[in-house]
């Protein structure tokens, strides 16, 4: 009895991270409904921003990690962009985790 409830517990140990990875990966169709302010720039190929007057890259297909990184230091404050940061001020962790997912999934047209 003793090997079953080891073995269980080494399976539940090895698998406990797997899962905490998916979860923390963000739920992509909730981070779709999220994501559509962010075409609006983001998704217009070609588009320059007006202030500051730079070209607005692609998001869609971006990495993951990269897309909560910079959502996170545009809501501290860390990064610098006005639209940026109000944008990422109307969103909690979860909600930057699930467009992330949403994005990263997203092939690039």
């Amino acid at each position: 009895m003793r090997s079953i409830t080891l073995a269980t517990l080494l399976a539940l140990a090895f698998s406990a991270p797997v899962v905490a990875q998916t979860q923390a990966k963000g739920d992509a169709e909730a981070g779709k409904r999220l994501a559509y302010t962010c075409t609006g720039c983001h998704g217009i190929t070609g588009y320059k921003n007006a202030y500051p007057n730079y070209h607005v890259p692609r998001i869609s297909g971006q990495n993951y990690e990269y897309l909560v990184t910079a959502l996170t230091a545009y809501q501290a404050g860390t990064r610098k962009h006005p639209t940026m940061s109000a944008q990422a001020q109307s969103l909690n962790e979860q909600d930057i985790a699930n467009v992330a997912a949403y994005l990263s999934a997203t092939p690039t047209p």
